[in-house]
């Protein structure tokens, strides 16, 4: 019994409107937001990967240059005449010039910790008094020493004389090493330069890559440069992480939900990585889908509003005619049966057939109420938005984001969301003075942002009159006349000002004021210069429907001087006249 009067209540077309109001406005919205999250999220995650790969590399660049620089350093001690002549000959003069010049390279850098010289019989010259090498009369036999002279002047972490490697940072350094011949080719010796690890933290130091984010080094022997907690150098399932890591591709990882970039530090054997750990994009993401969370909410129920109201309006007509149909029961036609009508339509119907002519006469008035209301509906059509004005807003938007203005993005976006609640609102016409006020300046919000210090605007409002009910969106289209028609063309800063104020009892004016080009009025060579359409809604359209309303004394007055600027006069009446 209770699932037959549930199935029967679907069938009142009350119930049938609501529901499906709410299943396309769920739907529509749902989609919307979906895309719309989509594409921000896209644009944030470009934004992310070319902010974190611009910083890997600079960092990496940096790396590059220190290097460069040591081995410049070096080549300039490995081809000085005074060093090849100390490895040949051991001559004391040329040893106290070497000695001299390596002073004076340590000096030019106080990263730079020690210098080194030794030759191939093992003789030894450096800065470092307290040096723990391991020498002997032929050095080809050490194999450090071999090494050092394979390196192809490449940087190597833990200087090749330690012996000992602990996990202090602080006495760790990098080597670069170079071979030193004399003109036929023939080796003398090596020179080995030692500066502090500490250049790869302070290198490193300014990465932006979020609280989670962190970089490291591996040589090419997969074997760990850098990171900044020492526990990777000695633990090798943490290692093994990190290899993992270098071998994924750069950009996003959805594994990780971080983003990765690679850049092999040219000179060396190195390669940096960086890993982001996403925070703006997170905390973006986070703010934009609790913004959309509390537009559907709000969609929604503006949906469930709006859509009460309306099956009110369609079903309130038909039970009242039904009401007064049941009255009137000398009716000689009877209507046959609809099949699949709704139960509203089949009781009109068994009662249709109890009437008389006079139903004729009712059903044509009603032909006639709403056809009136269809043609009200359409003069409704003057609060659609201009597309030209969204997509100007939604590339704004674009482009804030591309320069990670985040907090820019965020407030052109509920600007844009508060213009769009009372422009796609549908219902009664006539809103408050200061709704009408919150509109205009959100759309004056929007277009200064996009016109920066080109575009100033100020309003001068009674308060006394923030109550009054105005039409819905009268101000917008005269606004961006001005805008368009008047301020975008100046080479110098345009302003815009909106007054109100009580002119009688019984009226108020509405002045909206732009220091534009203007125009003269006596002039109609171009029709466009006094009605001007703005996306298929012009200034005469605003200015017929407020004759609609309050009659032929009230609309719009222009006036305007070239050069000089526009001013358009709004007169209403604070009483609604009723009409029938």
């Amino acid at each position: 019994m209770k699932i037959t009067k549930w199935f029967r209540g679907l069938k009142y077309i009350r119930v049938q409107i609501i529901i499906y109001y709410l299943m396309t406005s769920i739907l529509l919205v749902t989609f919307m937001s979906t895309i719309l999250y989509m594409s921000l999220s896209s644009i944030l995650m470009d934004g992310e990967l070319s902010n974190t790969t611009e910083s890997v590399e600079k960092s990496g660049q940096s790396i590059q240059l220190y290097v460069e620089k040591l081995k410049a350093l070096s080549n300039i001690l490995a081809r000085n005449p005074n060093t090849t002549s100390y490895l040949k000959t051991g001559d004391s003069t040329a040893r106290g010039n070497v000695a001299s010049l390596l002073d004076n390279v340590l000096e030019s850098d106080e990263m730079l910790l020690t210098g080194i010289l030794v030759s191939k019989s093992g003789r030894i010259l450096s800065n470092d008094s307290h040096l723990d090498m391991k020498v002997s009369e032929d050095m080809m036999n050490e194999s450090w020493y071999v090494d050092a002279m394979k390196g192809d002047n490449m940087p190597v972490l833990t200087s090749i004389r330690r012996q000992d490697f602990t996990m202090d940072k602080n006495t760790w350094v990098i080597s670069i090493g170079q071979e030193i011949t004399d003109q036929n080719g023939e080796h003398l010796g090596l020179i080995i330069l030692d500066f502090s690890y500490e250049v790869i933290d302070n290198l490193l130091s300014n990465l932006s890559l979020g609280k989670q984010g962190f970089a490291f080094i591996l040589d090419n022997q997969n074997e760990v440069v850098y990171h900044m907690n020492p526990a990777y150098f000695e633990d090798s399932l943490k290692a093994k992480e990190l290899i993992n890591i270098n071998m994924m591709s750069d950009g996003y990882d959805a594994n990780m939900e971080k983003l990765i970039h690679h850049y092999p530090v040219s000179g060396t054997e190195w390669t940096l990585v960086g890993v982001s750990s996403l925070d703006h994009l997170v905390a973006a993401r986070r703010q934009i889908v609790e913004t959309l969370i509390v537009i559907i909410v709000l969609l929604f129920s503006m949906s469930l509003v709006i859509g009460l109201i309306i099956a009110n309006r369609i079903t309130r007509p038909i039970l009242s005619l039904e009401n007064t149909m049941r009255n009137i029961s000398d009716s000689v036609a009877f209507a046959e049966e609809i099949p699949h009508s709704s139960y509203e339509v089949d009781r009109l119907r068994v009662h249709f057939n109890e009437m008389s002519q006079k139903i004729f006469d009712m059903m044509e008035s009603i032909k006639i109420r709403e056809k009136y209301l269809r043609e009200v509906e359409l003069k409704s059509l003057f609060s659609q938005i201009n597309p030209h004005f969204l997509y100007n807003t939604l590339d704004t938007i674009i482009w804030m984001a591309e320069f990670k203005d985040t907090e820019k993005v965020v407030s052109i976006t509920k600007a844009l969301a508060q213009f769009f609640r009372l422009s796609l609102s549908q219902g009664t016409q006539m809103i408050p003075l200061t709704q009408e006020i919150d509109h205009v300046s959100q759309y004056l919000y929007i277009q200064k942002e996009r016109y920066g210090e080109n575009l100033n605007y100020a309003f001068e409002v009674d308060p006394s009159l923030n109550n009054i009910l105005v039409p819905k969106i009268i101000l917008q289209p005269i606004v961006e006349n001005a805008i368009y028609h008047g301020i975008k063309p100046l080479p110098y800063p345009g302003h815009i000002l909106i007054a109100v104020h009580q002119t009688s009892v019984y009226d108020i004016e509405i002045t909206v004021s732009d220091n534009g080009v203007g125009f003269d009025p006596n002039i109609k060579t171009d029709p466009s210069e006094t009605t001007i359409k703005l996306g298929g809604v012009g200034l005469e359209n605003v200015n017929n429907r407020l004759k609609l309303i309050y009659g032929e004394g009230y609309g719009l007055t222009v006036s305007s001087e070239r050069h000089k600027g526009t001013k358009i006069s709004i007169l209403l009446s604070i009483e609604i006249p009723t009409r029938s």
